[in-house]
């Protein structure tokens, strides 16, 4: 059995249409079976609430007397890309002002419009003949824009890796406030009731369908950017009407340590046309799967710690190397039911009616990193290989004389299989100078937390460390542990030194 788009859409204009939330249809499958519920259901709505920093909005200002070709543009000290025409702008979610009082951005701009809210536009111009002035304050209302067009370029992720963090510090991302050691998981996305986790085929969501974009009906563009459906992280280019959305679904927010990002509902309603959307939009959260990532790892392709499930994530914790890790999400499932909810009401009120894509989505693409033409310098360029290092038994006044000897500021500390266990400066023996001959071996003054490199290591992180951590030096260790060369402060300001020279 299947059911034509045309016949879902007579039902939707004479109220018989049957709707159900994805929360909804797994329960429905297994009590009337796929064909049961092809026959029962027309729609499933879906929806998401979480923070999408690539979104953003354009902004016709209409033209003020005598006319201004803006050339830069702020809206409440918040720059928007003026490069488009005389009087457009796009602001995106994530520009920072140039305020130091404050953390807020686009993303502030953007929900305080919507709420009614004035906001300042400031523009400045060198002028031209047919546009002469050259600067304009002036306060504005939503209302008061030609065109308020919301394109977010990336939205509604099909999944996200969870995040943790394995270093003795805390880390801020973009996935919030990573606790040390693995003293937290944080997640995002809503399970079941994600968009794209119930249509991972692509097969209805595509370019032209109608959407639920932050409480106005909004419409699919095409893939997003990033897109990479073929590793279960597609995404969707969105747009809609800003003068139509709603506050309570679409939030500014700020990431601590990261910066502004914002909140954004989205809901897509999917056509019950056969048995395989049946099955798809059967999807429970034990199904989704992804990775927890250890965000420690300073680089792109970052280690996977554990797989787990979205209904482990939501189960309030996970267990990552045999122990138990509270986990916490980043989205609102309450407000993505809400989502839902209110999609599946447009619909039972004839108020949106559905349609097929006009071009189909890649669900086999996967995005590509970037090309860099410029080879970043690794630790193992610059680092010292000549590397002066103690055991944890030895004596402190050893210690010195090595300092002293080899006229260096660090000592990695060894144990007796030659891994690294501490390292000692010239600081912690000339502390221990004044203890009156109570402090006697290595390891009694030796720091056991080490902050380290490795061969492989970008130069620009490895100096990051040094910044972070108010510290001179980095052993450089293998995969073993063991101490393969050292980083110092002077070895970077050569390198740096040199390009400066360059």
């Amino acid at each position: 059995m299947e059911k034509s788009l045309d016949l879902i859409n007579a039902r939707i204009r004479d109220g018989t249409a049957r709707v159900v939330t994805a929360e909804e249809m797994p329960g429905i499958v297994d009590e009337l079976g796929e064909e049961g519920a092809l026959e029962e259901v027309d729609v499933v709505t879906t929806g998401t609430f979480g923070a999408m920093c690539s979104s953003g909005a354009f902004f016709n200002f209409g033209h003020a007397d005598p006319p201004i070709r803006m050339e830069r543009v702020w809206l409440n000290d918040v720059e928007a890309y003026a490069g488009i025409a005389a009087v457009d702008a796009y602001l995106g979610a994530t520009q920072e002002a140039d305020a130091k009082d404050r953390l807020y951005g686009g993303a502030h701009v953007l929900e305080e419009l919507v709420a009614g809210s004035t906001v300042e536009l400031r523009a400045t111009s060198r002028g031209t003949d047919c546009y002469p002035r050259r600067s304009i304050v002036t306060e504005l209302l939503l209302e008061d824009m030609n065109q308020a067009v919301m394109v977010n370029p990336r939205n509604a992720y099909q999944r996200y890796n969870a995040a943790a963090n394995t270093t003795d510090r805390t880390l801020h991302t973009y996935m919030g406030t990573l606790l040390p050691r693995c003293g937290n998981v944080s997640y995002s996305g809503a399970g079941t009731l994600s968009p794209l986790a119930n249509d991972p085929g692509f097969r209805v969501i595509g370019s032209g369908i109608p959407i639920f974009l932050a409480g106005a009906q909004g419409m699919v563009v095409g893939e997003g950017t990033q897109h990479s459906a073929g590793g279960g992280f597609g995404t969707l280019m969105v747009t809609g009407d800003m003068k139509r959305m709603r506050q309570e679904f679409l939030r500014a927010a700020v990431m601590n340590g990261y910066g502004v990002t914002l909140y954004v509902g989205i809901g897509v309603p999917i056509p019950v046309l056969d048995t395989g959307i049946v099955r798809s939009t059967a999807v429970r959260d034990e199904d989704i799967l992804t990775d927890i990532i250890d965000y420690g790892t300073p680089r792109r392709d970052r280690p996977s710690l554990a797989k787990v499930s979205y209904a482990d994530l939501r189960s309030g914790s996970v267990e990552v190397g045999g122990e138990t890790i509270r986990t916490s999400s980043l989205s609102s499932y309450r407000r993505a039911r809400a989502v839902a909810l209110e999609l599946k009401d447009w619909i039972e009120r004839g108020k949106m009616e559905l349609a097929l894509p006009t071009r189909l989505l890649d669900p086999t693409k996967r995005s590509k990193p970037m090309r860099e033409t410029a080879v970043s310098p690794r630790v193992r360029d610059i680092m010292n290989r000549q590397v002066i290092s103690i055991t944890e038994d030895e004596e402190i006044r050893v210690a010195a004389k090595r300092l002293l000897k080899d006229e260096t500021n660090h000592l990695p500390v060894l144990d007796g299989n030659g891994t690294l266990v501490g390292i000692i400066t010239t600081y912690d023996v000339s502390k221990a100078v004044v203890t009156d001959g109570k402090l006697r071996q290595v390891k009694d003054i030796m720091t056991r937390k080490v902050i380290k490199t490795t061969p492989d290591e970008p130069v620009d992180v490895a100096a990051r460390k040094l910044e972070q951590n108010n510290i001179s030096a980095l052993p450089v260790v293998d995969t073993t542990n063991r101490v393969v060369g050292i980083l110092s402060a002077i070895d970077l300001g050569k390198l740096f030194g040199g390009r400066r020279r360059r």
